[in-house]
């Protein structure tokens, strides 16, 4: 940069010379403390406040009083103008009379003498926006609007027919430029405050402006979400209505994303709840399930000793022995689930046993087929040639697979007969061993991990809610979607144990 030895040297002075001649708003924070420092005459005139009135103020005593303007939410801002060297935002500042100015401000890192500071320049945008309304009044700036810009604009009379669109609204509507456009609700739905509205209720809303939203069919059943303000313009006695919008799709697609999400942290929420209202009765079913043991065990010996004094026949006492030695076989069982769920709420973060998924599959098929020959429901299991050994706690993931099981039995009840057939199947997938369930019933609408955990009229969730819990702390993943030929799959999948030296043929690979 060449400088020209003849021009004078400016020195301090000057510069707050011209820093108070500015009729840009300028006030300095502190970068550590956001403590205000200075302002030049254009500030403390908007605000109505002196310099000394301003410095000990916080964001609460001269910001608007609406949540988004919050104290928190400005030192953040100013934080991040600090951090990153420079941000912009629309604040709303509250002058010493109670009146809300809605400003552009800049907050800029600079370095003085005494250490790090934020100036913040800011401006009355509200005057702007007065001026921009009159400008928009003109013919050659509606021409303009029409031609060079992607705002999405549209003139409108009072029954709601659409008189003029930019190019990029003819676009959107999926209309030509020069074509009758007609109504605009025949090309999407009006919303206001976010609920379905009319065009009558929209129109009465603008005295003379108001919010408006509006949806378009898109492409993949996605429509596209359209955010902004409808006018009224009383134009030599012609009720015109100017309608600008701009497309939100992305921000209202993530809200919905947000909201599935804080559906899935309710559902765990309860399951956490439940966590310990499982621990205590694991601990408190111990002891009726040992004595139940207890006493079939008497019983078995009190079997026997009547058919040793001929009291009981032969026959009666095998049938009683059959039936007591399969309940002591659910009380065994019912005692390790107990055991598990205790195990589980109480440390899971690292699975250490090695479980096969072949197994795990042979153990629940006795239960799985009990409860679909009750539905004549055909269960059909297609192993994989070699075992598929997987971190996981047994007890519990086969608990996951009996539920994925016992829904599509539940869904195949409501098929004809011959639709009525359940699929288990075992597989590999890269790192992981995958267990899959497949019915041929109607088929989920959605995920339920992504948005609920139930559709069931009396249905609490809890049952799917667990099954994700159980395998995203055992670092698997779960998922549930319809299949093209028709009905559900669910499945979920683990990661595969690797021996050191023998992890070719734990999975399988020649």
């Amino acid at each position: 940069m060449q400088v020209d030895p003849h021009a004078p040297e400016l020195v301090t002075n000057d510069f707050v010379a011209m820093m108070n001649a500015s009729r840009m708003c300028v006030l300095l924070h502190d970068a550590e403390t956001k403590r205000i420092l200075w302002a030049n005459p254009a500030a403390c005139d908007m605000l109505g406040w002196s310099v000394s009135e301003l410095r000990p103020l916080k964001a609460n005593d001269m910001s608007s009083s609406a949540q988004q303007y919050d104290r928190v939410l400005g030192r953040a801002w100013l934080q991040e103008a600090v951090e990153k060297g420079a941000n912009r935002i629309e604040w709303h500042y509250r002058t010493r009379a109670g009146r809300v100015i809605p400003t552009d401000a800049i907050g800029v890192r600079v370095e003085l003498a005494q250490g790090p500071a934020v100036m913040v320049q800011f401006r009355d945008i509200e005057r702007e926006q007065e001026i921009e309304q009159e400008l928009r009044l003109t013919t050659s700036y509606i021409e303009a609007l029409a031609h060079h810009t992607s705002t999405i604009a549209l003139m409108l009379d009072a029954t709601g027919a659409v008189r003029f669109a930019t190019d990029t609204a003819l676009f959107l509507l999926g209309a030509e430029s020069g074509q009758t456009l007609g109504q605009l609700e025949h090309y999407g739905k009006l919303l206001l405050d976010g609920c379905p509205s009319t065009w009558d209720a929209v129109i009465g809303r603008a005295d003379p402006v108001t919010v408006v939203q509006m949806s378009i069919p898109g492409d993949e059943d996605a429509p596209v979400w359209l955010e902004g303000s409808i006018e009224r313009l009383n134009n030599a006695g012609d009720d015109a209505l100017l309608m600008i919008l701009h497309d939100v799709s992305g921000r209202v697609h993530e809200e919905v994303r947000r909201k599935r999400e804080l559906q899935q942290e309710n559902y765990l929420a309860r399951y956490n709840a439940m966590g310990d209202m499982a621990m205590a009765i694991a601990h408190e079913l111990g002891q009726p399930l040992a004595a139940a043991g207890n006493f079939l065990a008497g019983a078995t010996r009190r079997a026997e000793a009547m058919e040793a004094v001929g009291k009981l026949s032969r026959a009666a006492a095998a049938q009683l022995t059959f039936g007591i030695d399969h309940a002591v076989h659910q009380i065994d069982r019912a005692s390790t689930i107990v055991n598990a769920v205790r195990a589980f709420v109480g440390h899971l973060e690292h699975v250490r046993q090695v479980v096969d998924l072949g197994e795990v599959v042979s153990e629940c098929l006795y239960f799985v087929r009990l409860r679909a020959k009750t539905a004549a429901v055909e269960v059909v299991v297609r192993q994989h040639p070699d075992p598929v050994p997987v971190l996981c706690e047994r007890v519990l993931t086969g608990q996951v697979l009996l539920n994925f099981c016992f829904n599509a039995i539940e869904e195949m009840v409501a098929c004809p007969p011959d639709r009525r057939h359940v699929l288990i199947s075992i597989g590999l997938d890269g790192d992981q061993g995958v267990l899959t369930v497949d019915d041929r019933g109607r088929g989920v609408r959605h995920d339920p991990f992504a948005e609920s955990f139930t559709s069931k009229k009396h249905g609490s969730g809890i049952g799917l809610a667990l099954s994700y819990r159980i395998i995203t702390r055992q670092h698997g993943r779960i998922w549930a979607e319809r299949r093209p030929e028709g009905g559900s799959c669910f499945g979920f999948a683990l990661p595969l144990a690797e021996p050191e030296g023998n992890a070719a043929s734990l999975r399988g690979n020649p």
